[in-house]
């Protein structure tokens, strides 16, 4: 298998308030809007977010994002309306959770130390 690019998607009930609920917590609007039911955010050449109401595209799903800084994520987030749960300390990471408004869990952390063991 070669791969280009990955794609994580979530169904949503509303495009809409997913759309706008997702806009704050990246800090941007999505890149694109291939059709109807469906807009992404490109992050890198190789990752991307897809927000769909066809559950054909995206089915109820987790999302994993490693940020700098959980404290950090956690204040701007909770000046736009999106409260983290309390810090969980893993054997790895800091993490902080929180659901978007169609049940999907999201999960912020810290960049691993020490990193992952090999699979």
């Amino acid at each position: 298998m070669s791969l280009h690019k990955i794609y994580t998607f979530l169904l949503t009930a509303d495009l809409a308030a997913a759309e706008a609920w997702y806009t704050k917590l990246f800090g941007r609007g999505p890149d694109n809007r291939p059709m109807d039911t469906l807009v992404q955010w490109e992050f890198f050449d190789q990752a991307g977010v897809g927000l769909s109401t066809d559950d054909e595209i995206a089915s109820r799903g987790a999302m994993f994002l490693i940020v700098d800084d959980v404290a950090a994520e956690r204040h701007r987030l909770q000046s736009l309306g999106i409260v983290l749960g309390d810090d969980i300390e893993g054997d790895y990471s800091t993490l902080a959770q929180v659901r978007d408004p169609d049940g999907n869990l999201i999960t912020l952390a810290t960049p691993p130390s020490p990193s992952y063991p090999p699979a």
